[in-house]
């Protein structure tokens, strides 16, 4: 009689890639954890006390020279609500751009990719300053004792806008950074300037016209412009174009991963 072979339970292929991807990118956010903050005193601390401090000296500062802000009566909630998404932004794509070089060492193996680096420094940032949003902006609603009435819709939007724009802004500048030497001063020039006309200290509407239509490329100004409208019901953000902010981060990934695939070996033997 003859007895049929035994049956081998082999594990798909795709299924131990994936269960691989989700350790490599889980060791890196623990690596990246210890490095940037449990090093240093206070640890994650600082990473609220940091944005904290930005909108208190922009608080105070603009208190002394103006009444009443723009919206509301609250410059610290003001600012707050352009300071974080763009702050969110900034540190996520300044985190991606950076990741070859603070994983170089690891990326030799082949068991971690240039792909598991960026997706853990870009969840670790969106988690972190998703958190530090959180907590700032309910103490400030708490604070100002006003009847606030939040529209999430925007707030998620502005939050995810950002998130999206900051990692394709990271993917492009991860391939430059990796290029040319020089491109990292030149984008540290660029930033400095960029919050004065990002919305962060003033409203879109309060410009003149001639530059409204130059600010209005800014991707910055749309979601600044979304995150006030959430917080502030008399507020109508009626310029901001999410489809414009969405399709110029896509426009950023894509290019970023192609860019990735085709140069991060010449990268790495830099």
């Amino acid at each position: 009689m003859l007895i049929p072979p035994a049956r081998i339970n082999k594990s798909p292929r795709g299924s131990n890639r994936s269960f691989a991807t989700f350790r490599a990118i889980s060791a890196l956010i623990l690596r990246e954890m210890a490095t940037r903050y449990g090093r240093s005193p206070g640890g994650y601390i600082w990473a609220l006390l940091e944005p904290l401090g930005g909108i208190v000296a922009l608080g105070f500062g603009f208190s002394l020279l103006v009444r009443t802000p723009a919206l509301g009566t609250s410059f610290l909630l003001f600012f707050a609500t352009g300071f974080l998404p763009f702050a969110m932004y900034s540190n996520i794509g300044s985190n991606v751009g950076r990741c070859i070089n603070f994983s170089r060492a690891l990326l030799l193996y082949p068991a971690v990719t240039w792909l598991d680096a960026v997706l853990a420094r870009f969840i670790l940032g969106l988690l972190t300053e998703t958190l530090v949003m959180v907590i700032i902006l309910t103490g400030l609603v708490l604070m100002a004792d006003s009847r606030t009435i939040l529209d999430i819709g925007p707030i998620v939007e502005s939050v995810f806008l950002a998130a999206a724009l900051g990692l394709g802004v990271g993917l492009m500048n991860c391939v430059l950074f990796g290029l040319f030497d020089i491109w990292m001063q030149i984008w540290s020039i660029v930033m400095r300037p960029l919050m004065l006309i990002s919305g962060v200290l003033f409203l879109y509407e309060s410009m003149p016209r001639a530059i409204e239509g130059i600010l209005w490329y800014n991707p910055l100004i749309h979601i600044t412009g979304l995150m006030r409208s959430g917080f502030y019901s008399s507020y109508e953000a009626s310029y901001a174009s999410s489809s414009y902010v969405l399709l110029f981060s896509t426009v950023c990934i894509f290019l970023g991963v192609v860019l990735m695939g085709r140069f991060h070996r010449v990268i790495l033997n830099r």
